[in-house]
């Protein structure tokens, strides 16, 4: 059974975000919790609530067992950038991306 959970519109860039999904693509639930538990970076914050929300929903609506979950896909989009202007030199202006993200896990116990 696929349970899926997605976190949209993420104020974080997605190059930061995939960095720590890549770490725990493929690996089983228990070991990714652990895995992102402990890293330093904002985005693992995130895909921890987006991970315990995968697993709630297997665990809740399917009754499956967590120690035989996997991560069997997990991946991040690019969201809508907004768009900020700073005052720079001489009377100019620049722009400021800042970007969102798409966050989805995708834990399945085959």
């Amino acid at each position: 059974m696929k349970v899926t959970s997605t976190l949209r519109y993420a104020r974080i860039s997605p190059q930061k975000t995939r960095l720590i999904i890549d770490m725990i693509r493929g690996s089983n639930v228990l070991q990714a919790m652990k895995l992102v538990q402990f890293l330093p970076q904002k985005a693992a914050k995130i895909v921890r609530k987006i991970l315990d929300s995968a697993v709630a929903n297997a665990e809740n609506n399917f009754g499956l067992d967590i120690d035989d979950l996997k991560v069997t896909q997990a991946f991040v989009n690019e969201a809508p950038t907004l768009k900020r202007f700073r005052a720079r030199a001489r009377g100019r202006g620049t722009r400021i991306l800042k970007r969102n993200s798409h966050i989805t896990i995708e834990i399945s116990d085959e």
